[in-house]
């Protein structure tokens, strides 16, 4: 009975963290570009009770004996699937279609990937950049940050489809592009707080779409911004499949107090 207590606390932790993970989905349903998080498990150890080569009559049986001992977190997934795209009134408001990052250079000038679009220009010694609502550069197709010289206006710029950025500059028109990167596997990259994430080796290289051949390119929606691919009405099944999921282990702990309370109460 010790190990029943054992086992459904381990089933009452696990449900924890779904819940955990479903209220931070809820929480930035309105968050652009967010993505879905999932949580995945996993059984523990199992106890053998009985080999399936346990045998009076030197026959051997087909089956065995065993008792799982639990479940536990095996990890939380983000589903990048589309997110709808919302109209802006910002004219640096652009939502990307398909399977790309914007590349933003981020805290202690490390490289970071994000999905939010909600750009805007900020002021520099050089000149006006392009910078996330927090701040950090937007990076081009070359890695450096977008900068507009001195005398240019931020109305005079147009954006295309392609990730395109012109303007004009003593009658001469300057374009460059967005740094658009893609992922092998961008489940695994690392998430961090303002909406970036970074590169690791389970995700793989960041594979830039202006020079890797193959990517399918990615679209820009100027205008637009990606919003959450939160599911409200899924989460909230799953929130209340999670809640009792719990209960049922929290029963199951309390049916093996009272087993056990029962046990102590016999008398010879």
């Amino acid at each position: 009975m010790m190990r029943a207590l054992w086992t459904a606390a381990s089933g009452m932790i696990a449900q924890q963290v779904n819940v955990d993970t479903i209220a931070n989905n809820i929480s930035n349903v309105n968050t652009n570009g967010y993505k879905a998080q999932r949580a995945e498990f996993k059984s523990l150890l199992y106890q053998t009770l009985q080999t399936e080569t346990t045998s009076g009559n030197g026959v051997i049986k087909p089956t065995s004996a065993q008792v799982g001992l639990g479940a536990r977190t095996a990890s939380i997934n983000a589903v990048f699937t589309q997110g709808e795209m919302i109209a802006s009134d910002s004219p640096t408001a652009f939502g990307i279609g398909g399977s790309g990052f914007f590349q933003i250079r981020g805290y202690n000038g490390q490289t970071c990937y994000t999905r939010d679009g909600n750009f805007g220009w900020a002021v520099t010694g050089n000149g006006m950049t392009l910078s996330t609502a927090d701040g950090y550069p937007v990076l081009d197709y070359r890695g450096n940050t977008i900068t507009l010289p001195d005398g240019v206006s931020t109305e005079s710029v147009t954006f295309g489809r392609d990730g395109s950025i012109s303007y004009d500059m003593g009658g001469e028109t300057v374009t460059t592009y967005f740094g658009l990167y893609q992922f092998n596997n961008p489940v695994g990259l690392e998430k961090t707080q303002d909406n970036l994430f970074i590169a690791t080796d389970a995700s793989g290289p960041a594979m830039n779409e202006a020079t890797t051949d193959g990517l399918t390119d990615s679209v820009i929606y100027v205008g637009y911004l990606e919003g959450s691919n939160v599911q409200v009405a899924d989460e909230m099944v799953d929130l209340i499949v999670a809640q009792r999921a719990y209960e049922l282990n929290s029963k199951a702990i309390t049916t093996a107090d009272e087993m056990m309370q029962q046990a102590n109460d016999l008398k010879r």
